[in-house]
């Protein structure tokens, strides 16, 4: 009996230790939330107003023989998959992985560790992702994307809908699309539009990418608050459990030594 209560107590103190390290876990994500959405909400306002201007110029009949709005001829696939640098956050690594494993890609350009690590590819951490390896990365594809490497270009990130809520998504970048809905507006390009799209193009491609990175690791911090929140919560009803285990073991092993002492002294 002695034994037993002190495996129980022993294993009460290597769930205590769970306990608080998923509290200190589930503290620094939630003091990286607020900033984390700061610099979602401004990643999602910068694509946005970048995107009216190339949704101007794509509606410009000039531009329709841009490298950039042609017709893939093929389907071969370039797929830019951000993941992670840590695990610890439910299934947001998993989900982000599920969804490239269920499309064809011929190749993948990797940002997070974990996805680095997943599918071989050069170190690019999600969390410290800055606009300087965006523009570099978007123009080495767009490069490669107009020499005729790949026919799309796609992005596979996670879209933060709410603490609660982080859906995977995929974004097609590559080939542009003409949009209807710019035509009845009237603006004036200098020198010329294919040009100006051109040249505008790689800098799109990295806000799109900068949007997309900051949106997955809001996502990431959501995803890890939620499950350090129920970790803590499973362990703390873990330990409640092991506890009334412990003191029933406990009361047992006194029952049984009084009814010893009992015992001897009637003899």
């Amino acid at each position: 009996m002695g034994a037993n209560t002190k495996a129980l107590k022993n294993r009460i103190r290597s769930v205590d230790n769970t306990l608080h390290l998923t509290r200190a876990m589930g503290l620094v994500a939630s003091s990286k939330i607020r900033r984390a959405n700061e610099a979602m909400n401004g990643g999602r306002q910068y694509a946005s107003a970048f995107g009216s201007v190339i949704n101007l110029l794509t509606a410009c009949p000039e531009c329709a023989n841009s490298p950039y709005m042609k017709k893939p001829e093929g389907e071969r696939t370039c797929l830019i998959v951000i993941a992670g640098d840590r695990g610890l956050a439910g299934g947001y690594n998993a989900n982000v992985f599920r969804t490239v494993a269920e499309m064809r890609a011929d190749r993948i350009v990797p940002i997070g560790k974990r996805a680095c690590d997943r599918y071989k590819g050069e170190f690019f951490s999600s969390e410290a992702f800055n606009g300087v390896q965006a523009t570099e990365m978007a123009r080495m594809l767009c490069k490669a994307y107009v020499a005729g490497e790949f026919d799309k270009l796609g992005i596979v990130s996670t879209k933060y809908v709410s603490m609660m809520t982080q859906e995977p998504t995929v974004t097609w970048v590559l080939p542009l699309e003409r949009t209807e809905q710019a035509d009845s507006v009237a603006a004036v390009f200098e020198p010329d539009e294919a040009s100006i799209l051109n040249t505008a193009v790689p800098d799109y491609v990295a806000g799109i990418l900068m949007r997309c990175v900051r949106e997955s690791f809001a996502s990431e911090v959501a995803a890890r608050r939620m499950a350090m929140d129920s970790a803590g919560k499973n362990a703390q009803s873990m330990i409640d459990n092991l506890q009334l285990q412990y003191n029933r073991a406990r009361q047992g092993a006194i029952t049984q030594e009084i009814t010893e002492i009992v015992a001897g002294a009637g003899e």
